[in-house]
């Protein structure tokens, strides 16, 4: 187990993922779950939603989204995509994160001072929970890469698992065992991205 300044610091996109997973399904939902509970929300409005999805419901997403590229990828580039969507295709598991439309209309409609903020405030809740669960999954043993297909998958992804047509995807993220490290990453200096003022 690592601690979370490691976490942090290792987590990468990792494109090589496969199925050799010592934990549990139930401990991933677990480590989603909470993210889900935890991460902050504006005026504590709790509009993050995600769905898990193992074995045969992963591979069906990755058709799902097979299918829908296939339509607008020339076919003489499609090759190339079909690879890369068979890549995620044997990763272990997908999560995707939704936001609830419907709790952010009610919390403009309660606060409508603060009403233009809320879609930000809902992109921001978004964007650390997926964060929180990609983090938690690396400490874990776990690798991952977030992908966005969405709205081309949209209206499948909610006739195939029943989503609420409040929810609104926003993000997936593929998850499994580490089968070949990320590249070496390279940084701007801090001075460049950090000012400080004692």
């Amino acid at each position: 187990m690592k601690d979370i300044l490691s976490a942090i610091q290792s987590r990468r996109s990792i494109y090589a993922l496969g199925r050799s997973v010592s934990v549990s399904n139930e401990r991933i939902i677990e480590l989603v779950g909470e993210a889900i509970r935890h991460v902050p929300s504006a005026f504590n409005m709790q509009d993050q939603r995600a769905v898990v999805l193992f074995g045969d419901h992963h591979e069906k997403l990755w058709s799902i989204v097979l299918e829908a590229l296939r339509e607008r990828v020339p076919a003489d580039k499609f090759a190339g995509t079909s690879e890369k969507i068979s890549g995620f295709s044997a990763a272990f598991g997908t999560v995707l994160f939704f936001n609830d439309s419907a709790t952010v209309q009610k919390m403009q409609n309660q606060f409508a001072a603060y009403a233009e903020n809320f879609e930000t405030w809902s992109a921001q809740q978004q964007g650390m929970t997926q964060y929180a669960v990609w983090t938690l999954l690396e400490e874990n043993g776990l690798g991952a890469n977030l992908q966005h297909y969405n709205p081309i998958i949209d209206a499948a992804v909610r006739e195939a698992w029943d989503i609420p047509a409040d929810w609104t995807l926003r993000a997936q993220l593929v998850f499994g065992s580490v089968e070949a490290p990320a590249g070496e990453k390279e940084f701007l200096p801090l001075s460049e991205r950090l000012k400080v003022f004692n």
